[in-house]
């Protein structure tokens, strides 16, 4: 099985790169996430500081937070919410218990592991929801032909930040190329069919940043 704590990377780890995960992320707004779901469970999959979990505390009955990182963990258990559960394991190794869930959310944690690994996460995720529900998946994925990738990356590193306190610097995007698992659109939406979804809509920003709303067949 694959490690998805040493593939997650270490400084998920550490404190210090905790308490500054959400300024470098540049603290994203969930509400158009938690728009798109409803039910009474969801699981929020690389739930990092809880962002998306924390606020999903107000709509759902019950949110399972899975983060492989018990640094990120325990960021989440500090907003002491009853609601909310935190469960330390990955894609590959979490077990999803009682009622099937309602909805599945994930953001920018898929592209950890390679395709092999991606496509028996997705078809994980699809047997923890109930028929007809939803997944919400946000990565970093590449919207273009190879032949392309030069022209496409020189963009995307164009409008890095200089300061890595604030953002992801060239380097930092760079890095994420060289050792990180993002994969072509053209190769996760037939994953997603595999798995048995069909993908309701899609988004994509700047060609590297995709947002997926997708349905698990009746």
């Amino acid at each position: 099985m694959l490690d998805e704590l040493a593939h997650a990377g270490p400084e998920h780890l550490d404190p210090g790169f905790v308490a500054g995960f959400d300024r470098k992320q540049g603290r994203p707004d969930p509400s158009e996430d938690l728009a798109l779901l409803d039910g009474r469970t969801v699981v929020d999959l690389g739930a990092g500081t809880g962002r998306f979990a924390i606020a999903a505390a107000e709509r759902f009955d019950r949110v399972v937070a899975v983060d492989v990182s018990p640094a990120m963990l325990a960021v989440i258990r500090s907003a002491g919410l009853p609601n909310v559960e935190c469960v330390q394991a990955g894609f590959l190794t979490y077990e999803h218990r009682g009622e099937p869930a309602d909805a599945v959310f994930t953001r920018h944690a898929l592209h950890q592991l390679p395709d092999f690994w991606k496509a028996i996460a997705l078809h994980r995720i699809a047997g923890m929801l109930r028929p007809g529900g939803l997944l919400r998946l946000r990565d970093l994925i590449y919207d273009f032909q190879p032949g392309e990738t030069e022209s496409v990356l020189r963009d995307w590193f164009d409008q890095a930040v200089t300061d890595p306190q604030v953002g992801y610097t060239r380097d930092d995007l760079a890095e994420h190329v060289r050792t990180e698992h993002s994969t072509f659109r053209w190769l996760l939406e037939p994953m997603l069919d595999a798995a048995g979804f069909e993908v309701l809509d899609v988004q994509f920003t700047g060609r590297v940043y995709g947002a997926y709303t997708c349905q698990k067949r009746v």
